[in-house]
């Protein structure tokens, strides 16, 4: 198939959303949704911003999608995301029927994909996704180690 986009393509695009909120001091999250192989919508983490606990990458890129197909469902659709959705967020992909979930880097600590709880093919609830996982992994997950070691940097020199 020619001109077909590949994971690598569109999870370069959901780093490009995690570097805008690594720069504005938010968690470098950033997700992309793709359907028909072309890129309706892109969000990156806005808590901070927002002040919102929900204002995750994937929240805010699903509500985008679903304005843009003009759908509550995103059936067609495939996420790419930095880094492993957490029971919030991947709760929210079961509710939006998505195809598919890509994401880069696991999350050993909320992951909801299977590292920590798997709410995304659990079969006593309504739609199951289809899973990729560790596309870009080593980048994403340099991102987000970048991220806190900043952090602990800063606490310490305020120490």
């Amino acid at each position: 198939m020619l001109g077909l986009k590949n994971d690598s393509f569109f999870m370069k695009e959901a780093m490009r959303e995690a570097q805008k909120a690594f720069s504005l001091d938010e968690v470098p999250v950033g997700a992309v949704v793709v359907h028909k192989n072309k890129i309706i919508a892109r969000a990156y983490n806005q808590v901070e911003m927002l002040k919102d606990p929900t204002a995750h990458a994937e929240m805010l890129v699903l509500t985008e999608a679903c304005n843009f197909l003009r759908n509550k469902w995103l059936l067609d659709c495939t996420i790419y995301v930095t880094i492993e959705p957490c029971s919030m967020c991947a709760g929210a992909l079961v509710l939006s029927r998505i195809k598919k979930i890509v994401y880069g880097a696991v999350d050993p600590k909320t992951g909801a994909c299977g590292s920590v709880i798997n709410l995304i093919n659990n079969k006593k609830l309504n739609h199951r996704l289809q899973v990729k996982t560790g596309v870009l992994e080593k980048e994403c997950s340099l991102l987000i180690k970048e991220f806190f070691l900043r952090k602990r940097q800063k606490v310490a020199t305020h120490n």
